[in-house]
Protein backbone atom coordinates (compact mmCIF):
# COMPACT_ATOMS: atom_id res chain seq x y z
CA UNK A 1 0.00 0.00 0.00
CA UNK A 2 1.38 3.40 -0.95
CA UNK A 3 2.11 5.98 1.74
CA UNK A 4 0.16 9.20 2.04
CA UNK A 5 2.01 12.50 1.87
CA UNK A 6 1.77 12.88 5.65
CA UNK A 7 3.12 9.37 6.15
CA UNK A 8 6.03 10.06 3.80
CA UNK A 9 6.98 13.23 5.65
CA UNK A 10 6.75 11.47 9.02
CA UNK A 11 8.86 8.61 7.66
CA UNK A 12 11.52 10.98 6.34
CA UNK A 13 11.73 12.86 9.64
CA UNK A 14 11.88 9.65 11.69
CA UNK A 15 14.83 8.36 9.66
CA UNK A 16 17.06 11.19 10.95
CA UNK A 17 18.62 9.18 13.77
CA UNK A 18 21.93 10.31 15.31
CA UNK A 19 24.31 7.36 15.14
CA UNK A 20 22.22 5.53 12.53
CA UNK A 21 22.25 8.04 9.67
CA UNK A 22 19.90 8.28 6.74
CA UNK A 23 22.15 7.76 3.70
CA UNK A 24 21.16 9.63 0.55
CA UNK A 25 22.87 8.87 -2.80
CA UNK A 26 21.53 12.05 -4.45
CA UNK A 27 19.99 11.62 -7.89
CA UNK A 28 19.13 13.73 -10.94
CA UNK A 29 16.26 12.12 -12.85
CA UNK A 30 13.54 9.48 -12.67
CA UNK A 31 15.87 6.70 -13.88
CA UNK A 32 18.52 7.34 -11.22
CA UNK A 33 15.76 7.71 -8.60
CA UNK A 34 14.45 4.26 -9.46
CA UNK A 35 17.96 2.81 -9.13
CA UNK A 36 18.25 4.20 -5.60
CA UNK A 37 14.81 2.94 -4.64
CA UNK A 38 15.48 -0.50 -6.16
CA UNK A 39 18.71 -0.77 -4.16
CA UNK A 40 16.62 -0.54 -1.00
CA UNK A 41 17.19 3.04 0.12
CA UNK A 42 14.16 4.35 2.03
CA UNK A 43 14.36 7.92 0.69
CA UNK A 44 15.27 9.57 -2.61
CA UNK A 45 17.07 12.94 -2.53
CA UNK A 46 17.67 15.24 -5.47
CA UNK A 47 20.77 17.37 -6.00
CA UNK A 48 20.45 20.77 -7.67
CA UNK A 49 24.03 20.64 -8.98
CA UNK A 50 23.15 17.32 -10.64
CA UNK A 51 19.72 18.23 -12.03
CA UNK A 52 20.77 21.64 -13.40
CA UNK A 53 23.24 20.37 -16.04
CA UNK A 54 20.83 17.60 -17.04
CA UNK A 55 18.30 20.33 -17.83
CA UNK A 56 20.92 22.42 -19.60
CA UNK A 57 21.54 25.02 -16.91
CA UNK A 58 24.26 25.99 -14.45
CA UNK A 59 23.93 25.32 -10.76
CA UNK A 60 23.49 28.39 -8.58
CA UNK A 61 19.81 28.91 -9.40
CA UNK A 62 20.45 29.01 -13.13
CA UNK A 63 17.48 26.69 -13.58
CA UNK A 64 14.06 28.38 -13.92
CA UNK A 65 11.93 27.41 -10.94
CA UNK A 66 9.23 25.88 -13.13
CA UNK A 67 11.70 23.53 -14.80
CA UNK A 68 13.28 22.50 -11.51
CA UNK A 69 9.88 21.79 -9.96
CA UNK A 70 8.81 19.81 -13.02
CA UNK A 71 11.96 17.68 -12.71
CA UNK A 72 11.30 17.08 -9.01
CA UNK A 73 7.70 16.13 -9.79
CA UNK A 74 8.81 13.57 -12.39
CA UNK A 75 11.20 12.07 -9.87
CA UNK A 76 8.58 11.93 -7.11
CA UNK A 77 6.06 10.28 -9.42
CA UNK A 78 8.61 7.62 -10.42
CA UNK A 79 9.15 6.22 -6.92
CA UNK A 80 7.07 5.21 -3.93
CA UNK A 81 9.45 6.32 -1.20
CA UNK A 82 9.64 9.84 0.26
CA UNK A 83 11.48 12.41 -1.84
CA UNK A 84 13.43 15.35 -0.46
CA UNK A 85 14.47 18.06 -2.90
CA UNK A 86 17.38 20.46 -3.08
CA UNK A 87 15.81 23.83 -3.89
CA UNK A 88 18.95 25.94 -3.35
CA UNK A 89 17.65 29.19 -1.81
CA UNK A 90 14.20 29.06 -3.35
CA UNK A 91 14.83 30.44 -6.85
CA UNK A 92 13.64 33.88 -5.82
CA UNK A 93 10.14 32.69 -4.94
CA UNK A 94 8.43 33.99 -1.80
CA UNK A 95 8.26 31.25 0.87
CA UNK A 96 4.52 30.64 0.40
CA UNK A 97 4.95 30.19 -3.37
CA UNK A 98 8.01 27.99 -2.90
CA UNK A 99 6.15 25.72 -0.48
CA UNK A 100 3.08 25.59 -2.74
CA UNK A 101 5.18 24.64 -5.75
CA UNK A 102 7.20 22.12 -3.76
CA UNK A 103 4.14 20.45 -2.29
CA UNK A 104 2.64 20.21 -5.77
CA UNK A 105 5.61 18.04 -6.80
CA UNK A 106 4.79 15.61 -3.95
CA UNK A 107 8.26 16.05 -2.44
CA UNK A 108 8.05 16.03 1.37
CA UNK A 109 11.41 17.55 2.23
CA UNK A 110 13.74 20.29 1.05
CA UNK A 111 17.21 21.77 1.44
CA UNK A 112 17.51 25.54 1.93
CA UNK A 113 20.99 27.08 1.79
CA UNK A 114 22.30 30.17 3.57
CA UNK A 115 24.66 31.69 1.02
CA UNK A 116 23.78 33.54 -2.16
CA UNK A 117 23.66 30.91 -4.94
CA UNK A 118 25.12 33.35 -7.46
CA UNK A 119 27.77 35.28 -5.50
CA UNK A 120 28.50 32.85 -2.68
CA UNK A 121 28.08 35.64 -0.10
CA UNK A 122 26.83 34.42 3.26
CA UNK A 123 23.30 35.54 4.12
CA UNK A 124 22.72 37.38 7.39
CA UNK A 125 21.83 34.87 10.12
CA UNK A 126 18.64 36.65 11.10
CA UNK A 127 17.48 36.94 7.51
CA UNK A 128 18.09 33.24 6.90
CA UNK A 129 16.37 32.23 10.13
CA UNK A 130 13.38 34.29 9.03
CA UNK A 131 13.36 32.42 5.70
CA UNK A 132 13.44 29.04 7.45
CA UNK A 133 10.62 30.15 9.75
CA UNK A 134 8.60 31.43 6.80
CA UNK A 135 9.00 28.14 4.92
CA UNK A 136 7.96 26.21 8.03
CA UNK A 137 5.01 28.55 8.57
CA UNK A 138 3.89 28.32 4.95
CA UNK A 139 3.92 24.53 5.11
CA UNK A 140 1.88 24.65 8.30
CA UNK A 141 -0.51 27.13 6.74
CA UNK A 142 -0.99 24.86 3.77
CA UNK A 143 -1.70 21.99 6.18
CA UNK A 144 1.19 20.12 4.61
CA UNK A 145 4.15 18.66 6.48
CA UNK A 146 7.61 19.44 5.13
CA UNK A 147 10.98 18.24 6.44
CA UNK A 148 13.36 21.21 6.26
CA UNK A 149 17.11 20.61 6.00
CA UNK A 150 18.87 23.92 6.67
CA UNK A 151 22.19 24.05 4.85
CA UNK A 152 24.96 25.96 6.61
CA UNK A 153 27.67 27.21 4.26
CA UNK A 154 30.19 28.43 6.83
CA UNK A 155 32.79 25.86 5.73
CA UNK A 156 32.10 26.48 2.04
CA UNK A 157 31.67 30.25 1.72
CA UNK A 158 32.45 31.57 5.19
CA UNK A 159 35.60 33.37 6.29
CA UNK A 160 38.06 33.22 9.15
CA UNK A 161 39.97 30.40 10.76
CA UNK A 162 38.56 26.86 10.88
CA UNK A 163 37.61 27.49 14.50
CA UNK A 164 35.80 30.72 13.57
CA UNK A 165 33.91 28.92 10.80
CA UNK A 166 32.94 26.21 13.26
CA UNK A 167 31.62 28.79 15.73
CA UNK A 168 29.67 30.47 12.94
CA UNK A 169 28.21 27.12 11.83
CA UNK A 170 27.09 26.37 15.38
CA UNK A 171 25.47 29.78 15.79
CA UNK A 172 23.71 29.52 12.45
CA UNK A 173 22.58 25.94 12.99
CA UNK A 174 21.09 26.73 16.38
CA UNK A 175 19.17 29.68 14.96
CA UNK A 176 17.80 27.62 12.09
CA UNK A 177 16.70 24.79 14.36
CA UNK A 178 14.97 27.33 16.61
CA UNK A 179 13.26 28.74 13.51
CA UNK A 180 11.80 25.34 12.64
CA UNK A 181 14.43 23.39 10.69
CA UNK A 182 14.42 19.64 11.20
CA UNK A 183 18.10 19.08 10.38
CA UNK A 184 21.25 21.17 9.94
CA UNK A 185 23.58 20.61 6.99
CA UNK A 186 27.06 22.13 7.56
CA UNK A 187 28.24 21.35 4.05
CA UNK A 188 31.97 20.75 3.43
CA UNK A 189 32.87 20.03 7.06
CA UNK A 190 35.40 17.20 6.99
CA UNK A 191 37.28 17.13 10.29
CA UNK A 192 36.00 14.39 12.65
CA UNK A 193 36.53 16.55 15.72
CA UNK A 194 34.52 19.40 14.22
CA UNK A 195 31.78 17.01 13.16
CA UNK A 196 31.54 15.67 16.71
CA UNK A 197 31.45 19.20 18.11
CA UNK A 198 28.64 20.14 15.73
CA UNK A 199 26.66 17.08 16.77
CA UNK A 200 27.17 17.86 20.46
CA UNK A 201 26.57 21.62 20.26
CA UNK A 202 23.71 21.99 17.80
CA UNK A 203 21.11 19.98 19.68
CA UNK A 204 19.50 18.63 16.51
CA UNK A 205 20.14 16.20 13.64
CA UNK A 206 23.30 16.88 11.61
CA UNK A 207 23.76 16.16 7.89
CA UNK A 208 27.27 15.66 6.43
CA UNK A 209 28.24 15.72 2.75
CA UNK A 210 30.18 12.56 1.87
CA UNK A 211 33.10 13.24 -0.44
CA UNK A 212 36.81 12.36 -0.63
CA UNK A 213 38.50 13.19 2.67
CA UNK A 214 35.37 12.73 4.78
CA UNK A 215 35.32 9.93 7.39
CA UNK A 216 33.63 6.68 6.38
CA UNK A 217 29.88 6.32 6.78
CA UNK A 218 30.50 3.98 9.72
CA UNK A 219 32.75 6.59 11.35
CA UNK A 220 30.17 9.33 10.71
CA UNK A 221 27.64 7.14 12.49
CA UNK A 222 30.02 6.80 15.45
CA UNK A 223 30.29 10.60 15.52
CA UNK A 224 26.52 10.89 15.86
CA UNK A 225 25.66 12.10 12.37
CA UNK A 226 21.97 11.67 11.46
CA UNK A 227 22.10 12.12 7.68
CA UNK A 228 24.73 11.57 4.98
CA UNK A 229 24.35 13.13 1.53
CA UNK A 230 26.36 12.64 -1.66
CA UNK A 231 25.44 15.92 -3.37
CA UNK A 232 26.31 15.87 -7.07
CA UNK A 233 29.12 13.34 -6.55
CA UNK A 234 27.37 10.40 -8.23
CA UNK A 235 26.30 12.50 -11.19
CA UNK A 236 29.84 13.84 -11.64
CA UNK A 237 31.25 10.31 -11.55
CA UNK A 238 28.64 9.17 -14.08
CA UNK A 239 29.58 12.03 -16.40
CA UNK A 240 33.28 11.18 -16.07
CA UNK A 241 32.55 7.54 -16.90
CA UNK A 242 30.49 8.55 -19.93
CA UNK A 243 33.31 10.83 -21.11
CA UNK A 244 35.77 7.93 -20.94
CA UNK A 245 33.41 5.72 -22.94
CA UNK A 246 32.93 8.41 -25.59
CA UNK A 247 36.71 8.94 -25.81
CA UNK A 248 37.18 5.21 -26.39
CA UNK A 249 34.61 5.25 -29.19
CA UNK A 250 36.33 8.25 -30.76
CA UNK A 251 39.61 6.30 -30.74
CA UNK A 252 37.94 3.37 -32.45
CA UNK A 253 37.96 1.18 -29.36
CA UNK A 254 35.08 -0.61 -27.65
CA UNK A 255 33.85 1.40 -24.66
CA UNK A 256 32.85 -1.83 -22.90
CA UNK A 257 35.12 -3.89 -20.64
CA UNK A 258 36.13 -7.25 -22.10
CA UNK A 259 33.98 -10.19 -21.12
CA UNK A 260 35.50 -12.76 -18.86
CA UNK A 261 36.13 -16.11 -20.56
Amino acid sequence: MSMTRAEKAARLRALHVPGDPLVLPNIWDAASARIVESAGFPVVATGSAAIAPVLGYADGEGTPIGEMMAAIARIASAVGVPVTADVERGYGAPPAELVERLCATEAVGCNIEDSDPVTGAMIDIGEQADLVAAVRGAARGADSDLVVNARVDSFLNGSGTPEERLADAIERGRRYLAAGADCVYPIFVTDPGMIRTLVEELGGPVNVLFRPGVPSIARLADLGVARVSFGHGLHSATQDFTARMVAAIKEGRSPYPPKET
